[in-house]
């Protein structure tokens, strides 16, 4: 049986996403191909929302390999204060176990105050993140239950930059050298101020997300072609330029915890689900403006990226058609490189 092309799998994606504009890109084995519609190209910034935290969990990992950090490491061991009670480890954070809450506390009432409707995250600083940290109290111990967090995914970001010298400010700095810069991704980083495609929230266009605060959370930008450069290295960890970024490809793969009652299993961020033709990992995200989805079968060879410039919409039927379409993925068939725009 003669396997459809990436296009003819890709194309009924760009019709879900309703946005203004979407880019959707996919790898199979040696075939490559990347599908644009409305006013964006293969090379076009999209916020990426919680994605970022997968950039983030990939730097932990590089940092472990060079013996900088070690996942149980404390938190702590890299902040200006003691956290009380047991133990909160880099594992704890990068896996939704550290019992933080979703957000840090007072930071809803500050967005409502200041910008809900506008930048939400834009007035909650590094120094507020802390301040926040200190007054928090773990809804559960660490390491006892699952409990999605943005404000643990910042505070990872701040630790590791910490970690590495410098404030929790540079983080973005750190993720170039370490990530994003080896990988030769051109089109990703955390800067506002570079061209992106403009969001849409209800049909209106939305300023570019600021998160001083909460960066390592949800501050990423990318492109298809960078998003499909790092499921190509997520696939093959050996084509990665040094030793530390090799392992912590492999490493941020590797399954930490089940997830009760659903099957799931946690890596390092990346969501991990089983099926009958092997592991699919995979992660989504979601700013006032864009919605953004990657994932990838390890055994199959095949990486999908999914994103558009207009906020999630109730129950996501973006993101469900992108794992949908990625499961379909499932063998791997020899092919060209495609580059389609309709």
């Amino acid at each position: 049986m003669t396997e459809a092309p990436l296009t003819a799998r890709l194309q009924p994606l760009l019709t879900v996403a309703r946005g203004p504009g979407a880019a959707v890109a996919a790898v199979r084995g040696a075939e490559r191909a990347v599908l644009c519609s409305g006013p964006v190209g293969e090379g076009t910034r999209f916020e990426t929302g919680s994605l970022t935290k997968t950039f983030t969990a990939l730097l932990l990992a590089e940092m472990a390999a060079r013996g900088e950090v070690r996942s149980t490491d404390r938190a702590d061991l890299y902040l200006p204060f003691r956290l009380p009670g047991p133990p909160l480890t880099l594992l704890h954070l990068a896996t939704h176990t550290s019992g933080l809450p979703r957000l840090p506390p007072g930071m809803l009432t500050r967005a409502v105050r200041s910008g809900w409707l506008s930048n939400p995250y834009a007035g909650f600083s590094e120094d507020d993140l802390l301040a926040s940290l200190r007054r928090t109290r773990l809804r559960h111990r660490p390491g006892s239950r699952v409990l999605y967090s943005n404000f643990g995914g910042g505070l990872l970001g701040h630790v590791l930059a910490r970690a590495a010298g410098g404030t929790g400010g540079d983080y973005p700095a750190l993720l170039a050298e370490r990530v994003t810069g080896p990988l030769g991704l051109a089109d990703t980083d955390c800067d506002p101020n570079r061209p992106q495609a403009t969001g849409h929230w209800h049909g209106r266009p939305r300023p570019a997300l600021l998160m001083p605060g909460l960066t390592a959370a949800g501050a990423v930008r990318s492109s298809a072609r960078d998003l499909l450069s790092v499921l190509a290295a997520l696939l093959d960890p050996d084509t990665a330029p040094n030793p530390a970024l090799r392992t912590a490809l492999a490493e941020v793969q590797r399954p930490r915890l089940s997830v009760p009652r659903t099957g799931s299993r946690l890596c390092l961020i990346w969501n991990l689900r089983p099926g009958p033709g092997g592991a699919l990992l995979h992660h989504s995200g979601g700013t006032r403006g864009f919605t953004a989805f990657a994932g990838f079968l390890p055994g199959s060879g095949a990486g999908l990226v999914a994103l558009t410039n207009t906020a999630p919409t109730p129950l996501a039927p973006f993101i469900q058609s992108a794992y949908g379409t990625l499961r379909g993925l499932e063998s791997t068939a020899p092919g060209k490189v495609w580059t389609a725009r309709v």
